[in-house]
């Protein structure tokens, strides 16, 4: 039997959820402009990108709780104050934060809205923790680049990076200082293979 939704803790942790998410976004944003202002645009987008997922996770908790709606909930939650300058930080923090969500905070929210009887909740609950781990692997992947000094260097001489001001192509063990298309700088280039469409390829008619 399902619990009235204005009783239960899973409106508690809807919010919570909700409230995280929100501030997930704006963490990313601020970590954005940071990595823009010191011309690693790679990462920008990469902020931007996990940000704008960040920023969806939010409306999927907050359209669950439409049989709250009119009401103010009152919750108590800590978040991270995590106002770094450095890149590798705000990397590190964000790792270590969506770890969190995935191993500890969504799972235990759905397994409240599993014994409240809000299967729904709990599925989106739980699809939303994959999702963060997700993004988890991806801050510790760049994290680990830019700490070994490998964001443009490759011991692959042969590897494609891509320019993502004009997506000119280049192979080598380092994408150039300035792209010889457009004269983007060098923090413009990324791994082929980490840019989104990359990998389309014609199959079949």
């Amino acid at each position: 039997m399902q619990t009235d939704l204005n009783k239960s803790q899973t409106r508690m942790n809807l919010m919570r959820a909700f409230a995280g998410e929100c501030q997930s976004r704006q963490r990313y944003y601020q970590a954005a402009l940071i990595a823009q202002q010191q011309k690693l645009i790679g990462l920008e987008r990469m902020f931007r990108f996990t940000a704008e997922q960040e920023e969806r996770h939010a409306m999927v908790f907050w359209k669950l709780m439409k049989d709250a709606a009119g009401q103010t909930v009152d919750v108590t939650a800590g978040y991270p104050a995590d106002v770094f300058e450095d890149i590798g930080q705000l990397l590190d923090a964000s790792q270590k934060e969506e770890e969190k969500e995935h191993v500890v905070v969504y799972p235990d929210f759905a397994r409240i809205a599993d014994d409240e009887g809000f299967t729904e909740a709990a599925r989106k609950f739980r699809a939303i923790a994959e999702i963060e781990k997700e993004h988890g692997t991806r801050f510790a992947y760049y994290a680990g680049l830019y700490r070994e000094g490998r964001l443009f260097r490759s011991d692959d001489t042969q590897q494609r990076w891509i320019c993502l001001n004009c997506g000119h192509i280049h192979v080598g063990s380092e994408p150039p200082q300035e792209c010889p298309v457009c004269s983007a700088e060098q923090g413009y280039f990324i791994r082929e293979a980490e840019a989104a469409f990359t990998s389309c390829e014609v199959t079949g008619k």
